[in-house]
């Protein structure tokens, strides 16, 4: 039964209706005909939308979940692999980005706990 509104579609994904809006002109979301002037919407636009967020919250490109979403319809296991592995491949290589920049940033402050004159070893460091 297609009881919500477009607010409360929004509102059971946890997003705003113009993001509800975005994603229907990304086509990654159906606009359902307007009955009595009101589009509703039912709980498989609900797992759709919350889908879109999820992948997402996973780093998914919205260009790639629109691939991810057209895989759903068939049997293309390999390439929702693959896909899957490029964007770990990507996840794992900001996280060594991350660590790096940690580490950097920690002798930094290390370094600039120590004191001693001249100027704090953090600041020099982002200088050009």
């Amino acid at each position: 039964m297609a009881d919500l509104t477009i607010a409360k579609l929004a509102k059971a994904a946890g997003v705003g209706v113009e993001t509800v809006r975005y994603y229907q002109r990304r086509e990654l979301l159906a606009e359902p005909p307007r009955a009595g002037g009101i589009r509703r919407y039912g709980p498989d636009d609900v797992r759709r939308l919350l889908f879109v967020r999820r992948a997402q919250a996973a780093g998914f490109t919205l260009d790639e979940i629109a691939e991810l979403l057209a895989l759903d319809k068939g049997e293309d296991r390999a390439r929702v692999r693959a896909l899957a592995a490029a964007r770990l491949g990507a996840l794992e290589a900001k996280i060594a980005e991350l660590e790096a920049a940690r580490s950097a940033l920690t002798r930094l402050s290390r370094a600039c706990a120590k004191g001693g004159a001249g100027p704090c070893p953090i600041i020099e460091a982002f200088e050009v």
